[in-house]
């Protein structure tokens, strides 16, 4: 006789409990709202508009009605007669302006600070600190009424001496100047709180063993303090960097959209924001912003390249 196999039978679906869902679906549920906000706010923008960066399309038209172009929006920005090269160059020179003596400025200040006046260090920079989260348009609009040319308190100070009024904002030559200054003004007690962290970072045995061997302030500085703080330089000058390619905020509410008198504080975000918002090309300020986004990339590089040769960043 014979035996009976048994038949394979399925093994039972465990029973949905509170305990297994907090375990395995409830991490995924409370992290999902950042990567949906992600996805809406930060990924499709960026994959949209390296798609209009190859299109022709007026936002009034509606969706689906662009003409495909191709890579004529982008020879079209790097053309030779093309005022996007005019802002890029005027970008540079308005962030070579305001960043080069934020950091000249910024770290002595910061080793003085660490070395000497460590007692008040607390007070100086909260002090320091205030302009860059003070709100950029009232800023804005204080140093614009400083630049005044009838009412303005340099003038002023200016008709004191014997000097003539100064038009800070309508000579050519001296508005990037002065939007340089409004900058440099905002963001160098960032730049020092910044090295003032690194500097707390540095073992204080350094500077002790260096006291003894008899090294003046000026030698701990250029010998101690400028190698040991590479890497804290390379993040500052990233940033610099970074921002000042994306000026935006006080050369439009000092000198206006167009850039003042003969467009010369007109910086690339200010020229593509006219060209997408004000004229509606979007394909054409889409390729713009992205070639401004490779002007970047290639500045930061060149800065790491810069700060690793030494072994700034180890």
């Amino acid at each position: 006789m014979q035996e009976r196999v048994p038949l394979p039978t399925r093994r039972p679906r465990p029973r949905w409990s509170y305990d297994r869902f907090q375990q395995r679906a409830a991490p995924y549920m409370f992290v999902s709202p950042f990567f949906i906000l992600f996805l809406i706010f930060g990924l499709f923008p960026l994959g949209f508009s390296l798609f209009l960066a190859f299109h022709l399309w007026n936002p009034l038209d509606g969706l689906g009605n662009w003409q495909y172009v191709g890579w004529d929006n982008f020879k079209l920005a790097l053309g030779a007669p093309d005022q996007f090269w005019v802002s890029l160059k005027i970008t540079v020179w308005i962030g070579l302006l305001s960043g080069v003596p934020q950091h000249l400025i910024a770290l002595p200040l910061a080793f003085i600070i660490n070395q000497s006046l460590r007692k008040w260090q607390s007070g100086i920079s909260t002090i320091l600190f205030l302009p860059y989260i003070t709100n950029a348009v009232a800023i804005t609009i204080v140093f614009g009424m400083l630049y005044s040319e009838n009412l303005g308190l340099l003038n002023y100070g200016l008709s004191l001496v014997g000097l003539g009024p100064v038009r800070w904002l309508a000579q050519p030559d001296l508005v990037p100047v002065s939007v340089a200054v409004v900058v440099f003004w905002r963001y160098v007690g960032w730049n020092v709180i910044l090295y003032l962290s690194g500097l707390q970072a540095i073992s204080e045995d350094v500077y002790e063993a260096a006291t003894v061997d008899g090294a003046s302030k000026v030698q701990k500085f250029f010998y101690i303090t400028l190698p040991l703080l590479k890497p804290m330089m390379f993040y500052a000058f990233t940033l610099t960097i970074v921002g000042n390619m994306q000026l935006f905020e006080e050369p439009f509410i000092m000198v206006g959209q167009a850039g003042g008198s003969g467009g010369a504080a007109l910086t690339s975000a200010m020229h593509i924001f006219n060209v997408a918002f004000r004229d509606l090309d979007m394909g054409y300020g889409s390729a713009m912003a992205w070639l401004l986004f490779v002007a970047i990339f290639v500045l930061s590089m060149i800065n790491n390249y810069l700060f690793s040769r030494g072994g700034g960043r180890q």
